[in-house]
């Protein structure tokens, strides 16, 4: 075939820009990152292989091979892994494929200030290949794909093309040819290549094989390996150091970052498996996709089985990353024999295990880096208490809320130690944005007794919460819950009784207002300072929510709310007594109306129809205005 050239997917034009830019003053992780390309493509032959054992020769050996050449100015990194077709290479090479390319370049900025910032960003995404353009002006890839006879070659300067071709490659696998710049010529240097092989990828399972001493001339070059190839998990964890968990951790994740936590451990019993588990610091951007990826990989005898295994970690733990390693499970094990084995579902429940004690041991020794866990998993670990109400306790003793008392994040031991002795219950609220919540009238009785409300703001909130009962012998209680109660005293409910009582004709007048918006008009004994508000019956949706779901076209009945009105509020008094004149009856209509509509504003809602609210309110503020002048003559 001829040579072809292709122009990059517009978002690999932008990362390579920041990439050739030198946005990153670490030049030297670009080896790690390619070594752990290369490894993983190892790792995928050999799992191939239990299927297909043709596609490894027996007594072959996977390894990766590092090759400089000082005359060509050149470093080639090698494997004798997958390999790639040539439609492979012009989409894992050409585009970005990510669900969320698009709101990754987004965040990146080319300003000087921001340069940390976006390497965190690009290490998300783990788009380890272009880091080559750090060191090299112009980069080669010759991959042949193993089950094929064909090679081919990839090219670029990394500008806004690249090159296909066909290539000659004996053997299969891949290798990253890197013409480097000419200020990069250390990386040519035997030692300094083993000191990097030794300090990023001294873990990787395969051998890392580099030149024992510069080759002359026409001479042989002879390889050994500089990396100790075990598997760090299988390691003791007195053995190893922080800096070797940090640098698996990178080479797992593509993170750029160090880990928030981690939880190292083997299970030795009627299973036996080891682990190790980290906890990323930011939240990735496929976090909250319909199908995001899980980090926990699965190895058998140490064998790599497979990537994203969604079968040992439950969907509301995702965001953890590591590795599980099972002495018990078939090497050929496959997803639906893994969603059936008892032996998968006792790892699983050790996997959880151990990473719900990272977290506890992280909230109680670093809280502050708990804080900012929190922020960007809170709202993944919440779901928790749907999905798995077996951890309810433990998941509960991790929640952190916002309040409407104090600044910070409260637990509920924290809110708990501050209730005050006549305070037998949890108050929360939820609704579509913090501000909303923390200034809702459905609030202000609540605060005038002095007790707290835990505000909710998150669309996930209303339905787990509704699974979040109870929580040290102390119910959760709604404060938008419409058969809330506040334990009044026997003569307040008295008192409550009259003035329902006599304040009858009022609300009937409420309800033949307002009889197409409401299902029920009740005094209120939640509202202190606003004349009304309106609450969600049991069993009905809270309003943001059923917006939200109405928006995505789901189907859903309608649910007519009740107002509840504080008769004791000078407005809804004036009402009533416009009410008992008959001159004043139209009048009282509209102020009802106008009740209603200041209703939905105050929970963030929009008003049924904002034309006639328009007419009315301005009907009103010019009678209202022509009365005070009135007055004044």
């Amino acid at each position: 075939m001829s040579k072809e050239t292709h122009a990059f997917e517009a978002e690999v034009s932008q990362v390579l820009k920041l990439v050739i830019n030198s946005l990153y003053s670490n030049k030297e992780v670009f080896l790690r990152e390619l070594i752990s390309n290369a490894s993983d493509a190892l790792d995928k032959r050999r799992f191939r292989a239990i299927q297909e054992p043709e596609v490894l020769a027996e007594g072959e050996e996977l390894k990766i091979q590092i090759l400089p050449n000082r005359e060509q100015k050149t470093l080639t990194i090698s494997d004798n892994g997958i390999g790639m077709t040539h439609d492979e290479l012009a989409k894992s090479l050409g585009t970005v494929a990510w669900s969320g390319s698009r709101a990754f370049l987004d965040a990146l900025s080319t300003s000087q200030d921001a340069r940390q910032k976006d390497l965190q960003l690009i290490g998300q995404f783990g788009v380890g290949f272009y880091s080559a353009y750090l060191v090299a002006d112009r980069v080669e890839v010759v991959s042949r794909a193993a089950g094929t006879v064909e090679a081919y070659r990839w090219e670029s300067t990394g500008q806004d093309k690249y090159t296909l071709e066909r290539a000659e490659r004996a053997t299969v696998g891949t290798s990253i040819i890197l013409h480097l710049k000419e200020d990069q010529s250390e990386y040519l240097e035997e030692y300094r290549l083993r000191r990097l092989v030794e300090r990023y990828s001294d873990y990787i399972p395969h051998p890392i094989e580099l030149p024992e001493k510069p080759a002359k001339e026409g001479e042989p070059v002879t390889l050994a390996a500089v990396n100790r190839a075990s598997a760090l998990w299988q390691r003791s964890p007195k053995d190893l150091t922080e800096e070797q968990y940090t640098e698996f951790y990178k080479h797992l994740s593509h993170d750029w970052e160090e880990p928030l936590c981690r939880r190292h451990f083997r299970i030795e019993g009627t299973q036996m498996f080891a682990g190790l588990l980290f906890v990323p610091k930011r939240p990735p951007f496929d976090l909250f996709e319909p199908e995001p990826r899980h980090g926990v990989r699965l190895h058998v005898k140490r064998v790599f089985v497979m990537d994203n295994c969604e079968e040992l970690v439950p969907r509301w733990l995702r965001f953890v990353k590591g590795v599980i390693d099972s002495e018990d499970l078939p090497l050929n094990v496959s997803r639906e024999v893994l969603q059936d084995s008892k032996a998968v579902k006792i790892i699983r429940k050790q996997v959880v295990s151990q990473s719900l004690d990272a977290l506890e041991e992280l909230a109680k020794e670093k809280p502050e880096a708990y804080r900012d866990f929190w922020k960007g998993f809170g709202a993944v670990l919440k779901e928790g208490l749907h999905f798995d109400p077996e951890y309810q306790d433990r998941i509960a003793k991790l929640l952190r809320f916002e309040s409407s008392s104090r600044e910070g994040l409260v637990s509920l031991d924290d809110y708990i130690e501050q209730m005050p002795a006549d305070q037998k219950e949890i108050y929360f609220a939820t609704g579509a944005s913090r501000e909303l919540v923390k200034s809702s009238p459905h609030l202000e009785q609540l605060r005038k007794r002095g007790f707290e409300v835990l505000v909710l703001f998150e669309a996930v909130d209303p339905f787990i919460m509704q699974n979040l009962t109870e929580y040290r012998e102390k119910k959760l209680v709604s404060a938008m819950a419409a058969d809330l109660s506040l334990d009044e005293s026997d003569s307040a409910d008295a008192k409550q009784a009259e003035t329902t009582e006599t304040s009858g004709p009022l609300l009937e007048h409420f309800k033949q207002a307002l009889d197409e918006q409401v299902g029920e008009v009740r005094p209120s004994k939640r509202l202190a300072d606003s004349p009304a508000c309106l609450v969600v019956p049991e069993g009905g949706l809270a309003p943001h929510i059923e917006r939200m779901l109405r928006a995505r076209n789901e189907s859903l009945p309608v649910t007519k709310r009740i107002l509840e009105v504080n008769l004791e509020h000078p407005l809804i008094q004036k009402i009533g007594s416009l009410c008992a004149s008959e001159a004043g009856a139209t009048a009282a209509a509209d102020w009802m109306k106008l009740v209603y509509d200041q209703a939905l504003l105050a929970e963030g809602s929009p008003i049924d129809d904002p034309g006639s609210f328009a007419k009315r309110m301005t009907k009103l503020m010019t009678i209202a205005a022509e009365a005070e002048l009135a007055h004044g003559a």
